[in-house]
């Protein structure tokens, strides 16, 4: 019947903007409409099936529990194939493929583009909106990952501006940030799990998370550089498809260029070749393309890839050297880590002697023997790795390498602190002189008390000359206990210039914020994101060491895992006098007292993009918490402010298309003095 179609209809549209708005509020934590107006769609979904049970959606979302999204990976055909690429290794390969092309087609300019190293994935739009997002596959069927794809915020859920086709499938490549795969792998050590050998893998394996809050976690990126299927717009140039994908919204990168001839082709190769090191993401060559569409059309395809289109690759940087030994660090939570010592050698501009082994799963698994020649390569251009054994240079003088039973530096015996843990851990965790040293050294590092000064040097003679026992010492130091110590006095006997600014650099950063205070303890899984979570929940550190294990998972960012970390530090009583001797020593433990600011910007949220000049990164936080604001890390219409600084993020868009009110930082100041009023 004509009326039950259009009930059927209506019931499925809603069914889909519940579902959007639920994937927005539990796996992105960005809600765009206030719970009120969710609510009135879901009654009015629930209203229309208590009316029609037999038109009810049996997967409808009123069936199921808020919030349980994970993806399947359903296999799927894209609509128009998704083709490889031909590769040139060397430029008489290079100079072959332009002769064919001009054998079909002589008056050409040319599209260069960097070739990004990450993972292929096909976009879907239609009418604008996103609804479809496939891996390459086998180029004719991908897997469905659209429900982690969303959780990308360069990619767009809906294309704006003109000429947006009726639907168009938008190919281009998903990557892992060369800045924060190193951070990755240590979080992921620390949480004993398995590593990412590069930044490659890290991108496929954030993608293909089940449980797409995983992904959202992950600080994955995209650029797109093709169109597939295209219905109702046609194209003169692949660069006119670039500049139009930008204007919708898509993420083009910036680093293309159209040649006019051979000789720019390769001057565009050359200048990557000398500069892939300052890309944001690995790069394994650059891709050429026939720039006219009429020209494309013409030459056509083969069975796998574009005959208009070519993959110029980049020798990999790949050196050998010799391993001359496997050794173990330790670290300041006690993780226990073979590295390896080998025979000095230049690699993506740098010179390398050691390398991360990670565990003894992954020395085992690339069957490294210690006295092999070892292939080395800096995965990402950033971390040394050794890829594995040159076999025919051995010689039979090779030997395993066994991980030690008992701690290097204290002598502990070393074990696994959990069932599953692949890391083994000296649990001396007071005692051990490794950890210790570390710890301290930690304090000093930006993630902690950004303290320049306290560097390994520092650290070691304060240790070795024994100004202080262990961390809590530390801010008990003056220039009489530093004038014990060579290190730290001139020649004439007077204290040096090194000392004076390690006691000024102490004294300021007895006044870091307090999630800073917190990271600087070294409690297991806390690091900066956590830290931050219970300093703007608590409030002070005697408040944290008070609560219950519930109420730590509670707080946005800690869950079970860091709660119970955070429970066992302060039950421990050495851990304890650390932060009462930080107290007694004038170290900040609570943060700034509401009573000491006016309360301005009480109840309110305010989202900060971009630099400001007055305010650093945590002082603008501190400036808003201590005056009764809450910060947040995305836009939604619950927001009451954005500050706008200079070079600001895609926040400030978001807040002009919900609406939400954009200060400068002029205007950002008066709010902290006068409130919204003036």
């Amino acid at each position: 019947m004509a009326g039950d179609s259009a009930i059927r209809a209506k019931m499925a549209q809603l069914a889909e903007i519940i579902r959007d708005h639920q994937y927005r509020y539990y796996v992105l934590d960005k809600p765009i409409i206030e719970d009120s107006e969710f609510d009135q769609l879901w009654n009015e979904l629930l209203k229309l099936e208590e009316k029609n049970p037999k038109l009810r959606d049996p997967h409808s979302p009123t069936f199921e529990v808020g919030g349980g999204f994970s993806t399947h990976f359903d296999s799927v055909d894209h609509i128009e194939k998704m083709m490889s690429l031909d590769n040139a290794f060397d430029e008489s390969e290079l100079d072959a493929w332009f002769e064919r092309v001009a054998k079909e087609s002589k008056e050409n300019t040319w599209l260069c583009e960097v070739k990004v190293d990450g993972l292929a994935i096909n976009l879907l739009y239609e009418q604008s909106r996103l609804v479809r997002a496939l891996t390459r596959g086998n180029g004719i069927t991908g897997e469905d990952v659209t429900l982690n794809i969303k959780t990308i915020k360069e990619i767009p859920h809906q294309l704006i501006g003109d000429k947006i086709p009726q639907r168009v499938e938008i190919r281009g490549e998903v990557f892992f940030p060369l800045s924060k795969f190193a951070q990755l792998n240590d979080e992921l050590e620390e949480a004993g799990k398995a590593i990412f050998a590069n930044p490659r893998n890290a991108a496929a394996g954030s993608l293909r998370q089940k449980d797409p809050r995983v992904t959202a976690s992950r600080p994955l990126s995209m650029v797109v550089h093709g169109i597939g299927a295209l219905d109702g717009l046609t194209l003169d140039t692949q660069s006119q498809g670039y500049e139009l994908m930008k204007s919708w919204g898509l993420p083009v990168s910036k680093r293309f260029k159209v040649a006019k001839n051979k000789g720019e082709v390769k001057e565009f190769i050359e200048y990557y070749l000398q500069n892939r090191h300052g890309i944001e993401h690995e790069i394994d060559g650059v891709v050429i393309k026939v720039n006219e569409r009429e020209a494309q059309r013409t030459l056509g395809f083969t069975s796998r890839a574009p005959k208009w289109a070519i993959a110029y690759k980049y020798p990999p940087e790949e050196v050998t050297t010799k391993l001359l030994d496997i050794r173990v660090s330790v670290g300041r939570t006690g993780r226990v880590t073979p590295f390896a010592f080998m025979e000095a050698v230049r690699v993506s501009g740098s010179s390398v002697s050691n390398a991360t082994l990670h565990n003894m799963e992954e020395v085992a698994r690339k069957g490294i023997l210690i006295g092999d020649v070892v292939v080395l390569r800096k995965a990402g251009d950033v971390i040394p790795e050794i890829l594995g054994p040159v076999l025919e240079s051995r010689d039979g003088t090779e030997r395993a390498f066994v991980m030690p039973s008992n701690c290097p530096e204290c002598g502990s015996k070393l074990r696994a602190m959990s069932q599953g843990d692949v890391d083994i851990r000296c649990p001396n965790t007071r005692s051990c002189p490794a950890q210790l040293r570390e710890r301290i050294y930690y304090i000093g590092s930006r993630a902690a008390l950004d303290i320049d000064v306290l560097g390994y040097e520092t650290t070691s003679a304060l240790l070795e000359d024994k100004l202080i026992v262990d961390e809590s010492d530390l801010f008990d130091l003056d220039s009489k206990k530093l004038l014990k110590s060579e290190f730290f006095k001139k020649k004439d006997g007077t204290l040096g210039a090194n000392a004076e600014k390690l006691l000024e650099a102490l004294n300021e950063a007895k006044q870091r914020p307090l999630w800073r205070i917190l990271v600087a303890l070294s409690i297991r899984h806390v690091g900066p994101t956590a830290a931050q979570g219970l300093a703007n929940h608590f409030g002070s550190i005697a408040k944290i060491a008070a609560a219950s294990t519930q109420e730590l998972a509670s707080v946005d960012g800690v869950g079970s895992v860091i709660a119970e970390s955070v429970k066992e530090f302060f039950a421990q009583e050495w851990r304890a006098q650390i932060v009462a001797k930080w107290a007694k020593a004038g170290v900040r433990m609570e943060g700034v007292s509401s009573s000491d600011k006016a309360q301005t910007l009480k109840g309110m949220t305010l989202v900060v993009t971009g630099s400001l000049e007055s305010f650093t990164r945590d002082s603008v936080n501190e400036a808003i918490i201590e005056r009764g604001g809450k910060v947040s890390s995305s836009v939604s219409k619950k927001t009451d402010y954005v500050v706008v600084g200079s070079e600001p993020g895609s926040k400030a868009s978001k807040a002009a298309e919900l609406g939400v009110p954009t200060l400068d930082e002029k205007s950002f100041i008066e709010l902290l003095q006068n409130g919204p009023k003036g």
